[in-house]
């Protein structure tokens, strides 16, 4: 009991000292500890950017609160200035500015939870192939409610069909799927079989989100109920679900059947195939490559062995991914038919489908860009609605709503006299937003429609409009919301205004301003000498064979600046040839040689067959460097000079003064 009592006091006390401390701290932040221009700066200004740029876990050089200090006021005063010279203002800063303010900002306008969700579940369904069918009962995504409900009832009466007879047939006859039936040649295209609503394999993100879902989510052999897409409705049946085969590489010997054959000539060809195929296998395989050169009618792939471009299971025929699905690579498979003709195939190598972890990247970028992630939008708007305190005004919205006429449809909706432009639809926050404001929207959004009432099309806008206000008001009110999100931004904006600022002021004008590079030079010419060098010619051959008429030229002294006509005209390959000075410390292999005019050092590789040759044709002794020679390094030094004077005009024009009494005590915070 005492030990629980003691312990409690002890926690109290700490707790006590801990609030104290805050309260201290906070105390401080508030204190201004210097003014810039007559302009102050708090001390949670100066330790906000010190802490993060100082941080203890992070292997940098931390600098002292003085010597930061200084670089913190030389920043203040330069983005100042830039005020002072209203580059804020252009129109090249806002865009930029803007841009990162949307990148920024896609963080806090997404739903962690839901995002995962949906990532976890696009790679379950990623480690699945299936192949289905389905009839499809058109219905536009706008139609309105009586006819969506008639189609939907028309879909459920053809379901009824599919349960009890054959799916195929059945879609054969009723889906409002072209490719379902057979086509007779016509002015439009050639004659072609049905696939008797067979879709084929597919994986995720293949289909339509809303049709990929009823597939996963129907077990394999039986149809779905009605599902609803921006098509219409699918009754889907599904044929097979089975394990993924990733990104699939395989080759075959293809045999063209044309659209109009006869039985007589498909039983034939079916031989031909046959035949080919027990050829390939008398010889265990090794006669592949020239079965395909011989035989096959694909002479795109012919002169590959027959290999195809890699592909997904959605790419090819289903019949081909089903062969495919029974071999293992290095196989090859009996003759198979699809409606091409008949292939004998191989199958090379497939991936299947790595670790979530590894997966997870790529599928939350196609989850971003797919229609599913409007589920991410609807739950971050509900979110938004909620921390906000959203309200309807249901009676307006009714009113307005049934006041647009038809002029909507044909995309010239112009408000009546006496639509009330200042009633209130809803508000956000303390923002209202109001007829006109709608009506301002639906002037530059709508556009002609069929299929829909008036009404309906108007509240479809409505719903676009009032998501986009929802959002943008979220939008505008980042920086007060969030503390964080507020620094981060004004990090972006005074990095963008600096960027400009020192573009202006110190590196455009050491590049463009000749005479005064040329006056520093002179001045300081000492600080710009070459060291010791050699002037040597590096050899270096690739390949062992060319290595003796390469030493063959330089003992029969062939100039070195002459050696890659040489070898160029004798068809010696595999060599590279460089001339030129070196100091210490510019080439391992000349570092490795004799600096004496005339050696040459011979160094073979210890990793691979490469041989280098170094030849020192001359010695230099240090020597002063031509304004051409050091330009890159003098115009780097010139820009500092620059910098620094710029920088003493600064303090001139914003005088600067620290409250010594509260940096002793923000000195202390850091000892």
């Amino acid at each position: 009991m005492r030990r629980s009592i003691s312990f409690s006091v002890l926690a109290i006390m700490a707790l006590a000292l801990f609030c104290g401390q805050t309260l201290a701290q906070s105390k401080l932040d508030k204190k201004v500890l210097m003014t810039i221009g007559g302009k102050p700066v708090t001390v949670k200004e100066f330790t906000d950017i010190y802490n993060k740029n100082n941080l203890k876990d992070e292997v940098i050089e931390k600098k002292s609160v003085d010597e930061y200090l200084d670089l913190f006021v030389n920043y203040r005063m330069k983005v100042m200035e830039a005020y002072a010279m209203q580059l804020d203002t252009s129109a090249k800063f806002k865009k930029e500015l803007d841009g990162y303010r949307k990148q920024l900002a896609k963080p806090y306008f997404t739903n962690d939870e839901v995002s995962e969700e949906l990532v976890e579940e696009a790679y379950q369904r990623k480690l699945k192939d299936i192949r289905a069918s389905h009839i499809l009962i058109t219905c536009d995504k706008h139609a309105l409610p009586a006819d969506t409900l008639k189609a939907y009832n028309k879909a459920m009466d053809i379901r009824k069909k599919a349960l009890k007879g054959d799916f195929g047939e059945v879609a054969a006859t009723y889906s409002q799927d072209p490719t379902a039936r057979d086509r007779k040649a016509d002015a439009n295209g050639p004659a072609r079989k049905g696939n008797h609503g067979d879709l084929g394999y597919f994986t995720v993100f293949d289909m339509v989100y809303p049709f990929e879902t009823g597939a996963y989510n129907t077990p394999e052999g039986e149809v779905s109920m009605p599902v609803r897409s921006d098509y219409g409705y699918h009754i889907i049946k599904v044929n097979s679900v089975t394990d993924a085969m990733g990104v699939v590489t395989a080759a075959h010997i293809f045999l063209k059947l044309d659209q109009d054959a006869s039985e007589e000539d498909v039983q034939a060809l079916k031989a031909k195939a046959d035949n080919i195929y027990k050829e390939v296998m008398d010889s265990d395989g090794k006669g592949w490559n020239d079965a395909v050169v011989k035989y096959s009618d694909d002479r795109g792939s012919a002169n590959r062995s027959g290999e195809l471009s890699p592909f997904t299971v959605s790419r090819i025929v289903p019949e081909f991914i089903e062969t495919l699905k029974q071999l293992q690579p290095g196989e090859i498979a009996k003759p198979v038919r699809t409606s091409y003709g008949f292939h004998i195939i191989k199958l090379i190598s497939k991936t299947g489908v790595a670790s979530f972890e590894k997966e997870r990247q790529n599928i939350a970028e196609r989850v971003e860009k797919d229609m599913r992630s409007k589920k991410t939008e609807e739950a971050v708007i509900q979110q938004i609605k909620k921390e906000y305190g959203f309200k309807n005004n249901d009676k307006h919205i009714s009113q307005f709503i049934t006041s647009v006429d038809s002029t909507i449809l044909t995309g010239k909706y112009v408000p009546t006299d006496d639509v009330k432009g200042d009633n209130v639809l809803f508000t956000i926050g303390k923002s209202h937003y109001t007829v006109s404001d709608f009506v301002e929207y639906i002037q530059t959004k709508q556009t002609p429609q069929k299929y829909v009432t008036a009404p309906t099309y108007a509240y479809q806008l409505f719903e676009s409009f009032q998501n986009a206000k929802i959002l943008e008001y979220a939008d505008a009110h980042l920086e007060e919301k969030y503390p964080e999100f507020q620094m981060l931004m004004q990090e972006y904006n005074d990095g963008i205004l600096l960027f400009d600022l020192m573009e202006k002021e110190v590196w455009s004008k050491a590049i463009s301003d000749t005479t005064g590079l040329k006056e520093f030079f002179n001045r300081n010419a000492s600080n710009y000498v070459w060291g010791e060098r050699v002037k040597a010619c590096v050899i270096t051959v690739n390949r062992p064979e060319s290595l003796p008429a390469v030493k063959r030229y330089l003992d029969e002294g062939v100039p070195f600046d002459s050696l890659r006509v040489t070898m160029k005209r004798d068809t010696v390959n595999y060599v590279t040839v460089r001339n030129g000075f070196y100091q210490h410390g510019d080439n391992v292999f000349v570092d490795q040689t004799e600096w004496k005019a005339g050696v040459r050092n011979e160094i073979p590789s210890s990793v691979d067959q490469s041989t280098v040759i170094v030849n020192i044709i001359e010695l230099r002794k240090p020597e002063p460097k031509t304004l051409g020679e050091a330009r890159g390094l003098v115009t780097s030094d010139y820009q500092v000079e620059l910098e620094e004077k710029w920088i003493e005009n600064l303090h001139g024009k914003y005088p600067v003064k620290v409250d010594e009494k509260v940096l002793d005590q923000v000195r202390a915070l850091y000892q």
